[in-house]
């Protein structure tokens, strides 16, 4: 697009772009601010939001998910936007660089989104439901304590241990969850036992 401007328009286009500069540097730019603020609103009509805690590191921010889709009218929700949580304690609405890509994260063709298991001999993966997965975990746990676990030392002190097989639990839980994470571990006999947080 080709303009023709004298220099007498020239100088007066620049000036009134060096002129709103300045008021912007001197402090009269909520005008943009409150324009941005009555603009955002309207992305997110219409969407239900979810609070949730990231994924990525053992800090535990937390984060509001928005998706479009009315699960009550059998529509499939679709997560279209996700940020801080300004109410969270943790991170009071900010993010690092990977929380903030989380939507790509949520997005992406790799991500595991269901059980998978590599049989003996085979070369691949294939695809389980999640009760064939947690039936094998209990089944392997149990097989292992039993051939395994310790119930006193030399001595002759009970001292119920299973050292055979370890247990690293995510830090992204509450302080509730991580609790009975706990107890049920150790309640189980497991010596070797670690958080996402120390790795």
């Amino acid at each position: 697009m080709n303009m023709d401007l004298s220099r007498r328009q020239f100088l007066g286009t620049a000036g009134a772009g060096l002129a709103g500069g300045a008021l912007g540097a001197f402090g009269f730019g909520e005008i943009e601010a409150a324009f941005a603020d009555s603009i955002r609103p309207f992305k997110l009509v219409n969407t239900t939001e979810t609070r949730n805690t990231c994924p990525y590191c053992s800090v535990a921010c937390g984060v509001i998910m928005y998706s479009k889709g009315d699960l009550k009218k059998g529509e499939p929700a679709e997560i279209i936007h996700i940020e801080g949580d300004v109410d969270h304690p943790t991170n009071r609405g900010t993010l690092c660089p990977k929380g903030a890509a989380l939507l790509d994260f949520v997005k992406a063709e790799t991500r595991l989104r269901y059980p998978m298991v590599r049989r003996p001999g085979s070369d691949k993966f294939e695809r389980i439901s999640w009760e064939q997965a947690l039936d094998r975990i209990a089944r392997l746990m149990k097989d292992d304590r039993d051939a395994n676990f310790i119930a006193a030392n030399a001595d002759g002190v009970t001292v119920n241990r299973w050292t055979t097989t370890g247990f690293l639990a995510a830090s992204a839980t509450t302080n509730e969850t991580a609790f009975a994470t706990y107890k049920v571990v150790r309640s189980a006999g497991m010596v070797v036992f670690d958080n996402q947080a120390r790795v």
